[in-house]
């Protein structure tokens, strides 16, 4: 089945678009609209869809696509998490937070838990810095990471 949009996000479209000086300048925000409205991932059928409808090549779409790490090209996990690991939360612990989520949920970053319900993924910066260490869930960030606190934050995820 071709991918396409409700009429609530086509209205979400062209709002968009009004916001824009020319429609190649919405490609993010429209691949962001698309990419919820698909079960959180960009399928080769969001690709021609947005590229059709902005008036570009499929493979500019898909360029832009994928490399932004916030496009998912495959579906993810119901809930994302995402653990930083740069400079300020490595120097505060995220190599060992990284290592208890994979423990925990029995995968490795990159993957998606056997039941669908979580991917995890390192992330560059999540500008949490004086906060280190921090992982972002979905949208929502959580702070001074430690292993209990994020015990808490996966058993509210893998509950759901």
């Amino acid at each position: 089945m071709a991918f396409a949009l409700s009429d609530e996000r086509i209205k979400e479209f062209a709002e968009i678009l009004s916001r824009y000086p020319n429609k190649m300048a919405a490609c993010i925000p429209v691949l962001h609209l698309c990419q919820e409205a698909n079960d959180n991932w960009v399928s080769d059928e969001v690709t021609e869809y947005v590229a059709e409808k902005l008036e570009l090549s499929a493979a500019h779409v898909k360029g832009v696509a994928t490399f932004y790490s916030l496009f998912n090209r495959e579906k993810p996990g119901k809930h994302q998490v995402w653990v930083c690991r740069t400079l300020s939360c490595a120097l505060r612990g995220s190599e060992g937070i990284i290592s208890h989520c994979e423990k925990r949920l029995g995968i490795k970053m990159g993957d998606t838990t056997p039941d669908g319900k979580i991917t995890l993924r390192t992330a560059e910066c999540l500008a949490a810095c004086g906060t280190a260490p921090a992982m972002q869930v979905n949208k929502e960030y959580h702070e001074n990471l430690t292993p209990e606190s994020v015990d808490a934050v996966l058993d509210k995820l893998l509950a759901d």
